[in-house]
């Protein structure tokens, strides 16, 4: 088995597992990470999800001896080809060369990194909202030596979370990037010591589900969407969540009014 899928709770953990060969994915594991996330957000129950490799390696790529074997043919171009009428939405999911790469979840994904975090699977991490990496992991656009672009939201999604001019520099050198400077430039979010990225994924996990859900995903939705609009249309499509304040926030304040949360203590929320 290759990917595997346990929910913990209100968390889903999907799982690369293919250790001899780094966690790279072949079409059949991309095909089985899609389904696993439409599967994920369609579940009413789970709230977050994580994504992981074991042990070590979160993902080295997409398979290249699947590429030299001939695997990669004109039906596969075709397979994954967008064409104009493609628009982001979820009620046609569209199948990335990762897998989910295509999807936009209503919930969030965390990215936790150990090892390699390289190429195709520097564009998974990238697709999650949150990463967390392991002191030692690390991540790069290791295809820039095999002639491989990236083209499963790579250089689309790197300029918009570290900023054109670093994501120019980690594009076109292909070089390590060590989980400090991942940190330093926002490529990280958070930092853990060696084998504890599951772990402290899911801890990170859990403090998201106990948030009110309808306000946390009209916020995550809000800021992903504003990149495609201008500020006006930004505005506007933001305060469509002022519907979850009536049917959330009224409550809540309710609850602050009755002296909890003060002082950002989120014990009892």
């Amino acid at each position: 088995m290759t990917i595997r899928v346990e929910n913990r709770g209100e968390i889903a953990v999907v799982t690369i597992d293919r250790p001899d060969a780094r966690n790279a994915v072949n079409s059949e594991m991309a095909a089985a990470l899609f389904e696993a996330f439409v599967a994920f957000d369609r579940d009413e129950k789970l709230k977050v999800a994580v994504l992981a490799g074991v042990p070590g390696p979160f993902c080295a790529g997409f398979d290249l001896k699947q590429a030299a074997s001939g695997g990669v043919d004109e039906k596969w171009f075709a397979e994954h080809n967008l064409d104009p009428s493609f628009d982001g939405t979820d009620d046609r999911p569209r199948k990335g060369p990762m897998g989910p790469t295509r999807l936009t979840l209503s919930k969030p994904v965390i990215a936790a990194i150990s090892g390699p975090a390289v190429a195709g699977g520097m564009e998974l991490a990238l697709w999650c909202d949150l990463r967390v990496m392991e002191r030692s992991a690390y991540m790069g656009v290791y295809c820039r030596r095999w002639g491989v672009p990236l083209i499963d939201g790579g250089t689309v999604r790197l300029p918009r979370i570290v900023g054109h001019g670093r994501a120019m520099d980690l594009i076109l050198t292909g070089r390590k990037v060590d989980a400090e400077e991942c940190l330093s430039i926002g490529l990280a979010n958070r930092l853990c010591d060696d084998g504890q990225a599951l772990d402290a994924s899911l801890a990170l996990a859990a403090e998201l589900a106990r948030f009110p859900q309808a306000c946390l995903r009209a916020d995550r939705i809000s800021a992903i969407r504003q990149w495609s609009l201008d500020l006006p249309q930004a505005l506007a499509s933001e305060w469509k969540s002022a519907a979850v304040f009536e049917a959330e926030g009224t409550a809540g304040a309710a609850r602050f009014s009755s002296g909890k949360g003060r002082g950002g203590d989120f014990d009892e929320i």
